[in-house]
């Protein structure tokens, strides 16, 4: 989590939402990174677990990343969660939960969904207080304004 807080704060910097993720192989080695990048690409896609996922892709050389661990401070939107379903994640593990658009047990429940596939293992609130640091500071930032 500490590395995903870490990217979340590279958003931050460049003025984006402050979320971050990473993607760990079966050895916890991280494979992919990345954080949101909406504002710097002008994608509404850009979030930062799609960005991490198509980088562990790449560099596994597959899209199929079972075994492996997507970690992010954000509870995963539907977009995200469902694309952590597709590539079959093994695991996900988020620091806030997100009461607008979480879709880990939040408002949805994608993972646990018994009409998908693969079914991620779901680790909530995994240093919580700091992620929700992070988006107090940008949202307090901006309503400053």
């Amino acid at each position: 989590m500490h590395e995903a807080l870490a990217e979340a704060r590279r958003a931050a910097e460049a003025g984006d939402m402050p979320i971050g993720a990473v993607v760990c192989d079966g050895d916890g080695a991280v494979v992919g990174r990345g954080h949101n990048m909406r504002e710097a690409h002008n994608d509404p896609f850009s979030h930062a677990e799609i960005e991490a996922m198509r980088q562990a892709a790449a560099a596994l050389g597959h899209w199929n990343l079972e075994g492996c661990t997507l970690v992010v401070t954000l509870e995963p939107c539907p977009m995200c969660a469902g694309a952590a379903v597709s590539a079959h994640v093994s695991r996900i593990v988020f620091g806030a939960w997100d009461p607008k658009m979480g879709a880990c047990g939040s408002v949805w429940d994608i993972p646990r969904d018994p009409h998908v596939g693969a079914r991620p293992q779901v680790y909530g609130g995994v240093l919580e207080s700091d992620s929700k640091e992070l988006l107090a500071r940008y949202f307090g930032a901006l309503r400053a304004r």
